[in-house]
């Protein structure tokens, strides 16, 4: 097993996770399997109770770990399906440590954190290192590790000494160590531009090979010469074809950024919400609508609306926002309006889908689910992938699937539709169409008579890959350029193709049909304190 190792200095958010997930593509593309782990030195056992606009997106995978956004980073780049113990925390090491001495596994020793807490870090990562992650059997040929935070915390010393450990016990051929600092832009002198001179200078004095990190990666791990070129073509062209698309398709997001000051959301609005701190907490639902976009050959914008400002309290308190806030809804071809925590800013959001909240309702539509927990928080909702049973073959996300009688996918809440209002909803024209294994959890529902009216109980985001859309995204955007039909008939001709046998269509791009008309969509699903329909 080799191992390169990705830290950060200077100040957090150079981009770390990015760089990670690029080494890991670019050394699969040169024909080797790649893992990832992700390092969290916070005491937290996982992101699933933090603030996402402290720590960005909480990221769900098929085993209901509540992990770092960074973990979704790597699954997107790299294919690949990972575990809860792909991101190691401060708090998981210390508690299985802490786990190990109750039981007496140290043998009345004292334990320190050299050498048991650095101990129990390295046979971590040599653990998860093995597990295979890309479907295939056996464990990998590289495990990327990032290190997050800044180089020089103290949450990072004890990953630090046991990273040192690491590397002298696997030898020097198995283990590359890659730093990414911060090249500082001066307000004074403008943007600092990585020209040739910078870069030469730079390789100069840091002592490093400048451009073509793939061959200094392989040189280090004893892989020059016996691994070949990075196969990239795929992501060349499709990146190529990104910078080609200019037909726009507008989605309007209603979400609540309560978390951002008002004058900071004024600069976000003037600058197009291209932000790290708005893009980190819908990260992988910005992510799954451009999949989508590109699959359809249109240019994503998106037209970010707080959802509070289409609440009539708005209108007799800021007629501006209120009437900005609705002029946006109306002008958008879609409309994505994604679960939230909290109940600031829900009635917004159900206005956009067209539906009431009430908290004290003696009928409630919406109700916590038996099985969860009202004392505890962290890891107490139904998280993970769970299967869903399409109850109609002739309903648009069942198309939209291939045709498929299940689907699997990642949830992560605590509330969900009423059984006993199942009924009464359906008589008043929506269709549950989706539903859990015993029939009375409700997982997707369609409005009839709406061009794309989808509201899924699951993140169907989670599993967006590029050139892979997720069938729920795809659905809207199509709908939203009016390729729908062509998507419908594409997920048909799929599943037929698959049950004769035939090969399965990789990928598609539907560019081609006209746009007929424009029309506001809902997409509706819920997570933590709401189902929103």
């Amino acid at each position: 097993m080799k191992y390169v190792l990705v830290t950060g200095g200077v100040v957090s958010g150079l981009g770390k996770g990015v760089t990670a997930s690029s080494i890991g593509l670019i050394l699969k593309a040169c024909g080797l399997r790649v893992t990832s782990i992700k390092i969290d030195p916070y005491l937290n056992t996982d992101a699933g109770t933090m603030s996402p606009f402290e720590h960005g997106e909480v990221f769900v995978l098929d085993d209901g770990g509540e992990v770092d956004l960074d973990l979704g980073n790597y699954e997107r780049f790299l294919d690949i399906k990972l575990m809860r113990d792909n991101n190691i925390t401060t708090g998981k090491i210390y508690q299985s440590v802490i786990n190990k001495e109750r039981k007496g596994d140290y043998l009345g020793k004292t334990v320190q954190v050299v050498p048991h807490i650095t101990d129990a870090i390295q046979e971590w990562i040599e653990r998860v290192a093995m597990i295979p992650v890309d479907g295939m059997e056996g464990p990998a040929d590289v495990c990327v590790i990032e290190l997050g935070g800044t180089i020089g915390d103290i949450e990072s010393m004890p990953f630090i000494e046991a990273l040192g450990q690491f590397s002298y016990r696997v030898g020097s051929g198995n283990f590359c160590l890659i730093h990414v600092s911060l090249v500082p832009v001066l307000n004074v002198v403008g943007e600092q531009e990585l020209d040739e001179n910078v870069k030469a200078k730079l390789s100069q004095f840091c002592h490093v090979p400048d451009q073509k990190a793939h061959e200094a990666i392989l040189k280090v791990l004893n892989l020059s010469g016996i691994i070949g070129e990075p196969a990239l073509g795929e992501w060349t062209s499709m990146a190529e074809l990104c910078d080609r698309l200019h037909e726009p398709v507008r989605i309007a997001m209603v979400g609540k950024y309560t978390g951002l000051s008002d004058s900071y959301l004024s600069v976000l609005k003037d600058q197009g919400f291209e932000h790290d701190k708005v893009i980190d907490v819908i990260f992988s639902k910005e992510k799954a609508l451009l999949h989508a976009s590109v699959a359809c050959r249109r240019k994503l914008i998106i037209d970010w609306v707080l959802s509070s400002d289409l609440e009539d309290v708005t209108a007799k308190e800021n007629l501006n926002a209120y009437n900005a806030a609705w002029n946006l809804l109306k002008g958008a071809d879609g409309v994505l309006v994604p679960g939230g925590f909290g109940d600031r800013g829900v009635q917004g959001k159900i206005i956009a889908a067209n539906a009431e909240f009430d908290p004290k309702t003696p009928n409630p539509c919406v109700i916590f689910m038996p099985e969860g927990s009202k004392s505890h928080m962290g890891g107490t909702m139904r998280l993970g992938s769970r299967r869903t049973y399409f109850q109609v073959k002739d309903c648009i996300t069942a198309k939209l699937y291939g045709s498929k009688s299940f689907i699997d996918e990642r949830h992560r809440h605590r509330y969900e539709v009423n059984p006993d209002m199942v009924a009464q909803l359906e008589d008043a024209g929506l269709s549950f169409v989706g539903k859990d294994e015993s029939g009375q959890r409700m997982e997707i529902v369609e409005l009839h008579d709406h061009p794309y009216y989808v509201g899924v109980q699951f993140h169907p985001e989670f599993k967006s890959r590029p050139g892979k859309p997720s069938a729920c995204f795809l659905g809207l955007i199509a709908a939203a350029c009016g390729q729908l039909d062509a998507v419908l008939k594409k997920g048909v001709a799929k599943a037929s193709a698959m049950s004769n046998g035939t090969s399965s269509i990789k990928s598609h791009q539907y560019g081609n049909a006209d746009k007929t008309s424009k029309w506001s969509l809902g997409v509706i699903y819920s997570n933590g304190n709401g189902v929103h329909c």
